[in-house]
C-alpha cells in the first residue's frame, strides 16, 4: 500500500494472549474471521503495546497489562504486520460488544480447537511455546519461524 506521496505503508497490528489463572485463553468470535486472540490494528500516534491493552478492553471489557513479546507475523502481500504480545489480566467484566459477539476463557487444547483459521491457530501455539520466543514469521511462504538466515 502507498501513501498519497508514494511512501510504502503497512497496516500494523496488535493481539495479546491472555491466560487467566486457571490457564485458560481469551478468545473472542469476530463475525468475519472466526475464533481468534484479541487485538487490532494500531493506530496513528499509538504504540504497539498500547494498541494490544485497547483492542483487549475494546473487544472483550477486560483491563491487562503487557508482560512479554512474542514475535512477529508478517504478510508482505497484504502488507500486514501483526506484532504479538503476552498479556496479564488485571480486572474489568467480560463483555460482548458488536466486534466480538461472542468471547471467553477456554481451556487448552479445546481453545486451540476453537481457532480454525490456520494462521491464527499458529500464532497462539507459537506464543504458548517459549523455545520458539522471539519469532519473525513470513506468512505468505509455508510458515517457518525467524532463524537468522535470510
Amino acid at each position: 500500500m502507498l501513501s498519497l506521496d508514494g511512501a510504502p505503508r503497512h497496516v500494523v497490528t496488535a493481539a495479546a494472549v491472555v491466560l487467566n489463572e486457571a490457564g485458560e485463553l481469551l478468545l473472542v468470535r469476530s463475525p468475519r474471521r472466526g475464533w481468534e486472540m484479541p487485538g487490532g490494528q494500531v493506530e496513528q500516534g499509538e504504540s504497539a503495546k498500547t494498541a494490544a491493552v485497547r483492542e483487549v478492553r475494546e473487544e472483550t471489557g477486560l483491563h491487562i497489562e503487557i508482560t512479554a513479546f512474542f514475535g512477529v507475523f508478517q504478510n508482505v502481500e497484504r502488507e500486514l504486520c501483526n506484532l504479538l504480545f503476552l498479556g496479564k489480566h488485571t480486572g474489568g467484566t467480560l463483555t460482548a460488544s458488536l466486534e466480538s459477539p461472542e468471547l471467553g476463557w477456554f481451556p487448552m487444547p479445546a481453545a486451540l480447537e476453537m481457532l480454525t483459521h490456520p494462521t491464527f491457530r499458529q500464532r497462539v501455539e507459537m506464543c504458548l511455546d517459549a523455545s520458539t520466543w522471539p519469532f519473525f514469521v513470513d506468512y505468505n511462504k509455508p510458515p517457518r519461524p525467524y532463524t537468522g538466515e535470510a
